[in-house]
């Protein structure tokens, strides 16, 4: 398991497959200098719920990975997180199968 650090205590849980793809366009949108909204599910086995992190240049920000290996992208995947950003939602993270299908809406 990959881990987000977001801001100087917050810290979250992906997989490195998932991690390596939200951090693929959450640096493209920061490129572009534009802040935006990171959403995500909470797994049951977690709680349930749902977050929302508010990502702009203000908030220091960080990758960790549990592999030495990146993980091989799915440029589909990739899109579809993007494509997800234009919207006043902001950034959904989705499951590869979900991005593969087109199902991209909260």
């Amino acid at each position: 398991m990959g881990t987000l650090l977001y801001g100087s205590t917050q810290e979250y849980e992906f997989d490195d497959r998932t991690l390596a793809h939200v951090k693929i366009a959450v640096v493209t949108k920061l490129r572009r200098h534009e802040s935006f909204l990171l959403n995500w599910q909470v797994p049951a086995e977690q709680g349930g719920g749902r977050i929302s992190l508010w990502i702009s240049h203000e908030v220091p920000l960080a990758f960790l990975f549990a592999g030495s290996r990146p993980p091989a992208l799915n440029e589909r995947w990739m899109e579809a997180l993007l494509h997800s950003s234009q919207r006043t939602g902001g950034i959904v993270v989705m499951r590869e199968e979900e991005a593969e299908a087109g199902r991209i809406d909260e």
